[in-house]
């Protein structure tokens, strides 16, 4: 989905803004991702500065937003052995871009990338494949 960081910054913006939070968090990827450009680390600079123009209360000098990207420079068989480490249960997951019936395609660009993030992560991957 072009622009998907985009919108959901500007929703963590705003709520941001009315709950005093500085820090948003994303969990965008810049090693392995499928060419959309808002994953990348330009993109999340630029975007922060916006942010740090965009609210009132920043202008006012009442608060500084901070976009963190703790997966960003991971690859996908790292960050699968990070949600591992921490619990994640990836067979209620999908990654698809173009779901059928609620099963991943397998053959969209992130349902490659998955597939290759499991093999390298030493993981099974559980997904449901059409």
């Amino acid at each position: 989905m072009p622009a998907r960081n985009t919108v959901f910054l500007s929703y963590a913006l705003a709520y941001a803004e009315t709950i005093g939070a500085e820090h948003i968090f994303i969990g965008v990827n810049s090693i392995d991702y499928s060419g959309y450009p808002d994953c990348r680390p330009e993109f999340i600079t630029a975007y922060q500065k916006m942010a740090n123009l965009a609210l009132k209360e920043v202008v006012e000098k009442k608060m500084k937003i901070k976009i963190e990207t703790p997966l960003m420079s991971h690859t996908k068989s790292e960050i699968i052995i990070i949600g591992k480490k921490l619990g994640i249960d990836y067979s209620k997951t999908i990654s698809c871009y173009d779901p059928v019936d609620g099963k991943a395609c397998g053959h969209c660009d992130s349902c490659i990338l998955r597939k290759k993030g499991f093999e390298g992560s030493g993981y099974k991957d559980e997904t449901v494949y059409v």
